[in-house]
């Protein structure tokens, strides 16, 4: 498959440095992210702390912390509360655009901000809205319960990210049985060759290669079966 070839260690040499952010409780061994840390050359954690009662703050300032610590570009890849946290690191930080962060791929983000929600999760309410300074994926899976396609859909637009239907496989995480999680990696390694695409491109020519990039997405099949589940009902 294309994305092995993609995350081979030879090809990763030079790229950005992969950063981890878990979402509520951690991310245990078992989940994609773990595995993905045991196995893709520089894809490391960043250590939030406060996993099981998180403070919005604290955890855009370990973000904040571990991408300039990097000293080098960074590609985040995000996991359920772990999504917003990135969301209000852009909005607090404002980084220039594609500087540090060259990319995201956000999984699975929760809605916090719905009636009822678990208190620990209406602490990253009311979301930013601002477009991401950063190409993104936003995956989701149709059968969330804690947050509906058509939510997750609405966030992907508002942060102008790419997203990405992830079939019905719960909150993405160690439960919904996907292992290594093959499709996260594509999306992965789809960030990465569009950031070796872009060294050397100037910054005017930047939003016509993300929307060239948005426009072949709207085109495969898991977009496709994402815009039939616009009337799905909220979870």
């Amino acid at each position: 498959m294309a994305h092995t070839h993609e995350l081979d260690t030879t090809r990763m040499a030079e790229d950005p440095l992969i950063l981890t952010i878990p979402g509520l409780n951690n991310s245990n061994p078992q989940h994609w992210q773990s595995r993905w840390e045991a196995t893709i050359p520089d894809c490391e954690r960043v250590e939030l702390g406060m996993w099981d009662d998180p403070h919005r703050n604290t955890w855009v300032n370990k973000i904040n912390l571990a991408v300039h610590r990097a000293r080098r570009p960074v590609i985040l890849v995000a996991h359920s509360l772990g999504c917003h946290a990135v969301a209000w690191w852009a909005e607090y930080e404002q980084p220039a655009h594609g500087n540090p962060v060259v990319g995201a791929l956000l999984v699975a983000p929760p809605d916090v901000e719905r009636d009822g929600v678990d208190e620990r999760l209406a602490r990253f309410a009311p979301l930013p809205r601002r477009p991401l300074p950063f190409p993104a994926f936003l995956a989701a899976s149709e059968n969330d319960h804690y947050c509906s396609l058509r939510t997750a859909r609405g966030l992907a637009t508002d942060w102008e990210a790419t997203f990405a239907y992830a079939g019905s496989v719960g909150h993405i995480n160690a439960d919904s049985g996907i292992e290594d999680w093959a499709f996260g990696q594509l999306l992965l390694a789809q960030l990465l060759r569009e950031h070796r695409n872009r060294q050397g491109i100037g910054r005017e020519d930047e939003t016509a290669t993300r929307r060239r990039a948005a426009a072949r997405y709207t085109r495969l099949p898991w977009i496709h079966s994402a815009a039939r589940q616009d009337h799905a009902a909220e979870v």
